[in-house]
């Protein structure tokens, strides 16, 4: 075994470079896109970030490149040297920043050196026809696979016409026909004598595949379905017709095992039921109120904390409602819930006096096992329940002195793949801020992270008191971050706020002991320079005055009257808009419509929508036959700048994606029309004040972050008597996915599940979505010192007619207003 090992691994350094260009040729050809839709169908619907990938027998590394491409975290072994060293150049020349989406490892498929129930998927190609010892690395993949993890294996009969006669007369004529069209010979560009001698000496040469395959994985307890078709869906013609002898097959293996009962410590738990109890640590010195919740299905397991901080009530009655609340039917994996840590010192009410006196349990993390008591209490909380977590959410809100602004910590100093968890995690909590922790150890959810378990830390709430609203908003955001992770099967909630980035915190001790006076409230924004609050002693004399070293928003402050020297006093940080990446998203999500959009608007200008259209906009204009400078608000492909443009205005569209801008002016050209178009950002126009007649927009307000800014933005640059008509509904409060209600030829159903879905997920980060509109729209324009406004309810009715490629099931309003 050893010596044929040893030979095949040679082998297959000689052949580096030419796989290498093999698979290069497949990035820059038809088969990247078709491989990329295949597999992101076949995963587990789960955030892609949160998906465990590995690729055994990487090669020059094709999946690792597509797929990291794609956002996906990639762990990728090959048992030979140079095609390990090819992965990781080509991972360098094609991924750039995401290079770090992909691990490389020197392995053996056939031994791996990965954990039991690792990864959700384990993918592999031309692979196994190649072992020594097939069965055992089938043994293998099932292993580390977690339950109702997927194996898809793309391999084929390469060798079997070294024993079969028709097939060896077969693959001749492959080789005829390739010759025929000039095409490359992939048998006859290699050493094939060897490799062909290889092939006698392993096993599946010889085996009847894949049936061969299906028997065996299904004594290891999985569930196999065979795809032999495969290979007409993801191979160019050049392959086609060099393998066309040895058609690949896919086979798709799911890991069944049994989702049995759950023990810790004491308590006891069946799929589909929760333990309430006391967990006992620390080799019984410490008991801990738990609920443990044992899905109905396979999953991960979350570590859910509150009490680490005795006197932060809203997250331990948070954890306290949750225990009772989390419906363990709609639950794949299993929830620990430790509804007080720092037990001791909550029912004796201690609160921040113990952390005083004893220390501050969320500083000792990890702890040590023979240390002070709380030492000893954060390592036994490390050994007993970090370590058998998945993820970790730490429940917290402000002492019984501290006064703060709703808002997430997330793990920042670990790995990259448990940093972009973490912050994703973060991004799923409906609060204002959120904060990228720069320590290791020193807070529980730090020290999780850096031992790779992505983890967050919320703030709600302060001042010792707790309220049923902050609770109801604290165990929302719970159930959000679970859904992000793929536990929990709740409808997903509306938002209220979009987390932005906070950085350079700055935590302000106080220089003596004394009175605290601040001058402002947390939440509050401030400018560098501005008094933030001051130190008095008892007759009024200043002792120390608290200035703003930067811009930024206080975080969480003192709001008792005493200050305690070298005590917190107030934290406050800078806002990173830079960071927020929804815009980034919005226009990637929009590139990817463009062309459909494109043809889609063409059409609707030839059809009876379009003078409808343009009878509503008649309506709405007060000055009828004058021709108006007109700005298109997210134009889109032009459809509403071509029409008006038809009517000789002068138009100008506006788009915040460069393929639609493009689109449009192709479409302005086609229809002979001359618009001007350019790339910005409806939320900050680059016009002068009071400089257009007329601003238009139509489905745009619900994709925007901030579309309060843009209204602000938009009347700003209408003349005093310009109007704005803004078309647009409800779309927020829609699932994307459900297209039942659309005619078979309708965009939507042309689109596919994958972009209906990244459709929904940006919506659920746009605090728009949850408002309840027109209303919203009225009273924020109704602030912008509007002459006249008023809503027509009435628009679909009179434009969408027919059920056909056009047609919106959503109700749509017009806002007319006047400035």
């Amino acid at each position: 075994m050893t010596e044929l090992m040893k030979e095949i691994k040679d082998y297959w350094n000689t052949r580096t470079e030419g796989y290498s260009e093999v698979n290069e040729k497949e990035l820059l050809g038809t088969q990247k896109e078709a491989w990329l839709m295949l597999l992101k169908n076949k995963f587990p619907q789960k955030a892609r970030e949160s998906l465990r990938i590995l690729d055994i027998g990487t090669g020059p590394g094709f999946f690792p490149v597509i797929l990291a491409g794609e956002g996906y975290y990639v762990d990728a072994v090959d048992y030979t040297e140079g095609m390990l060293e090819k992965a990781k150049e080509n991972v360098e020349k094609y991924l750039g920043n995401k290079k770090d989406h992909v691990s490389f490892y020197r392995m053996d498929a056939q031994d791996l050196d990965f954990q039991d129930n690792t990864f959700d998927v384990v993918i592999t190609r031309n692979l196994t026809w190649n072992l020594p010892d097939p069965v055992k690395a089938y043994r293998e993949w099932i292993r580390v696979l977690c339950p109702g993890g997927q194996l898809l294996n793309f391999d084929a009969n390469w060798y079997g016409y070294l024993y079969d006669e028709e097939k060896r007369l077969a693959y001749d004529k492959d080789r005829e026909n390739v010759e025929k069209e000039n095409l490359d010979d992939h048998y006859l560009c290699t050493d094939i004598d060897r490799m062909e001698e290889i092939a006698r000496q392993v096993p599946l040469s010889g085996k009847q595949r894949p049936s061969w395959d299906e028997k065996v994985l299904t004594e290891l307890h999985a569930s196999v379905t065979v795809d032999t078709n495969v290979w007409n869906r993801v191979w160019s013609t050049e392959e086609k017709l060099n393998y066309g002898s040895t058609p690949m097959f896919m086979i798709q293996a799911v890991k069944q095992e049994l989702w049995e009962g759950y023990t810790l410590g004491d308590l006891t738990v069946q799929p589909g039921h929760r333990a309430h109890g006391f967990l006992t640590l620390g080799n019984g010195e410490f008991s801990l109120p738990i609920t443990v919740i044992r899905g109905k299905n396979p999953g991960k397991t979350v570590l859910i904390t509150a009490g680490i901080h005795p006197g932060e009530y809203v997250g331990i009655q948070s954890a306290v409602e949750l225990a009772e609340d989390l419906n363990a039917e709609k639950m794949s994996g299993t929830v620990i819930l430790v509804k007080v840590v720092c037990r001791e010192a909550f029912e004796t009410r201690k609160g921040s006096a113990d952390m005083a006196e004893s220390g501050n349990l969320n500083r000792l993390f990890p702890g040590k096992r023979e240390g002070k008591k709380l030492e000893r209490l954060a390592f036994a909380v490390v050994k007993e329940l970090q370590e058998k977590a998945d993820y970790y959410i730490d429940l917290h809100s402000g002492d019984d002195y501290e006064e703060l602004a709703s808002y997430v910590y997330y793990a920042g100093r670990a790995d990259a793949r448990t940093v972009e968890i973490s912050r994703h995690m973060a991004q799923q909590v409906d609060v204002p801020y959120m904060v990228q922790s720069d320590v290791v150890s020193g807070g529980a959810y730090n020290y999780a992270a850096s031992q790779g378990i992505p983890s967050v830390l919320l703030e709600r709430g302060g001042m010792g008191c707790w309220d049923a609203e902050e609770v109801r908003s604290m165990k929302r955001d719970v159930r959000t971050i679970l859904r992000y992770l793929g536990i929990y099967d709740g409808h997903k909630s509306y938002r209220k706020y979009y987390p932005l980035e906070v950085k350079n915190v700055q935590y302000q001790d106080a220089s003596y002991n004394g009175l605290w006076y601040p001058e402002k409230k947390a939440g509050d924004l401030f400018e560098s320079g501005d008094v933030l609050g001051y130190v008095r002693d008892y007759e009024g004399k200043e002792l120390e005055c608290c200035v703003a070293y930067s811009d930024g928003v206080i975080l969480y402050q003192t709001r008792s009257l005493q200050v305690l020297q070298d005590g917190p006093m107030i934290t406050y940080g800078q806002i990173s808009y830079e960071d927020d990446d929804r815009k980034e998203r919005i226009t990637n999500y929009w590139t990817k419509r463009s062309d459909s959009f494109l043809k889609q608007r063409r059409d609707e200008l030839h059809s009876p929508l379009a003078s409808r259209w343009m009878n509503e906009i008649h309506k709405c204009m007060q000055e009828k036959g004058r021709k108006l400078k007109i700005l298109d608000v997210g134009c889109g492909a032009g459809f509403f700048s071509v029409l008006l443009a038809k009517e000789g205005h002068r138009v100008t569209g506006i788009d915040l994606t460069p393929n639609m801008i493009e689109g449009a002016r192709s479409l302005a050209k086609e229809e002979g029309v001359s618009c001007t178009f350019q790339v910005m950002d409806a939320e900050t126009l680059n016009f002068e004040d009071n400089c257009f007649d007329m601003v238009i927009s139509r489905n745009l307000t619900w994709t925007l972050p901030n579309a309060s800014k843009a209204y602000g933005e938009w009347m700003r640059v209408l003349k005093n008597g310009g109007i704005m008509l803004n078309f647009d509904a409800n779309y927020g409060l829609e699932d994307s996915t459900d297209t039942s209600l659309l005619p078979k030829m309708h965009a939507h159903n042309m689109l596919g599940s994958d972009m209906m879905r990244e459709c929904d997920e940006i919506k659920h980060q746009l605090p728009i979505s949850s408002c309840s509109r027109p209303a919203w729209d009225l009273q924020t324009l109704e602030t912008l010192g509007v002459k006249r406004i008023y809503v027509d309810l009435g628009i679909s009715s009179r434009i969408y007619c027919e059920k056909d490629e056009f047609y919106n099931p959503t109700p749509m309003f017009l806002l007319w207003t006047e400035k």
